[in-house]
């Protein structure tokens, strides 16, 4: 069996030959007086140089090739789409007919994966992270036998883990890969890669057609509300996906931004204060390790750090006072106790330590 089919053999039978919405801007037609896609005559009086009169390209050719080069893969095996949040979407729109084919999860994870399977009423099935001590880590033995046991399209793996942090070795994301081959999807967010010390999953593609992986702009590179992410994936996977999506996912004004973001002279900036993150991550993790009750500061390769608290309610207002937003993680399994808190700069990790070190203990 080709790559090819072997993915599109774990697309809903009823969209393998989906052909989509074919908008004004997918045909190669060219010219210069436009008529075809009834747009006005004019710019709106606010737009001076006439940028959004017209409808954008669905997958703009010089970002995608752009996003190609930075990820390490062909234009054909990127899609690019509204967040991340969108691709996860799709997938299981596309891949999992509703009340049949379930999703895999690893709470305390992302909640999109849960909420996109509610939403396609898709089976849920949830293999908890593992505390031993000292991380809270995927158990892949359990992953791979509920996927298989429960009828799993998709999987995803979140590597490094929000808000755990922990990450997944590139042997054992493979190892569940092989495990799942024609029988799942296993796709692996990597939101926060560029925090981590770790090779990126897209290296697998070359010998495992049914792995996938999440990219995103929003986070290292600064542009969360230009809401740009990425899918890569076998190319006829990515091409289903593109007729599901919708006919103009990608604002221009928001293309031309993250076009401009990846220019190599910003490409090293943004490297650059990468850098500044992690070494502020290591420094906030062994401050916070010795406040008065702090419970434990899980090590993270992400760009936040996930803790414990003797009591996390007085913690969190205790931070709300001094301007201080965390995200409270009390309602997430495992995590009665927890608090996330994103590394910021140092000033702004400063305000952290202070509000937490202020505030009365009991003993």
């Amino acid at each position: 069996m080709s790559a090819a089919s072997s993915v599109m053999a774990l697309v809903r039978p009823d969209l393998q030959a989906f052909a989509g919405y074919s908008s004004a801007r997918s045909s190669a037609l060219v010219g210069d007086v436009w008529l075809n896609a009834n747009e006005s005559a004019w710019a709106n009086p606010a737009d001076s140089e006439g940028r959004a009169r017209r409808y954008p390209d669905p997958q703009p050719a010089a970002l995608r090739a752009r996003l190609a080069d930075l990820y390490n893969c062909t234009p054909e095996q990127l899609l690019i789409g509204r967040g991340s949040d969108e691709a996860i979407d799709l997938l299981v729109r596309a891949l999992c007919e509703p009340g049949r084919d379930a999703v895999l999860v690893t709470p305390p994870v992302f909640g999109m994966y849960a909420v996109c399977a509610r939403l396609q009423n898709a089976p849920l099935l949830e293999v908890p992270l593992r505390d031993d001590g000292e991380a809270l880590n995927a158990d892949l033995d359990a992953v791979i036998a509920t996927a298989l046991a429960g009828n799993a399209k998709l999987v995803f793996l979140c590597s490094p883990s929000n808000p755990a942090g922990s990450t997944i070795a590139l042997d054992q994301i493979e190892r569940v890969a092989r495990a799942l081959q024609g029988r799942a999807l296993v796709v692996v967010d990597e939101a926060y890669a560029e925090y981590a010390a770790l090779p990126s999953a897209v290296s697998l593609l070359a010998t495992h057609d049914n792995v996938a992986v999440l990219r995103t702009l929003s986070k290292a590179h600064a542009l969360a509300a230009a809401r740009i992410g990425s899918l890569i994936a076998a190319p006829a996977l990515i091409a289903l996906l593109r007729r599901c999506q919708a006919p103009y996912p990608i604002p221009g004004p928001c293309a031309d931004l993250a076009l401009a973001g990846l220019s190599d002279s910003n490409l090293q900036l943004t490297a650059s204060r990468v850098e500044r993150i992690k070494a502020e991550r290591s420094r906030l993790q062994l401050a916070l390790a010795v406040l008065p009750g702090v419970l434990r500061v899980y090590p993270s390769q992400g760009n936040y750090l996930l803790v414990r608290f003797a009591d996390a309610q007085q913690a969190f207002d205790a931070l709300l006072d001094a301007g201080v937003v965390v995200r409270d993680q009390r309602a997430a399994p495992q995590l009665h106790d927890a608090l996330r808190i994103t590394v910021g700069s140092t000033l702004e990790n400063d305000r952290v330590l202070s509000a937490l070190a202020a505030r009365r203990v009991a003993a």
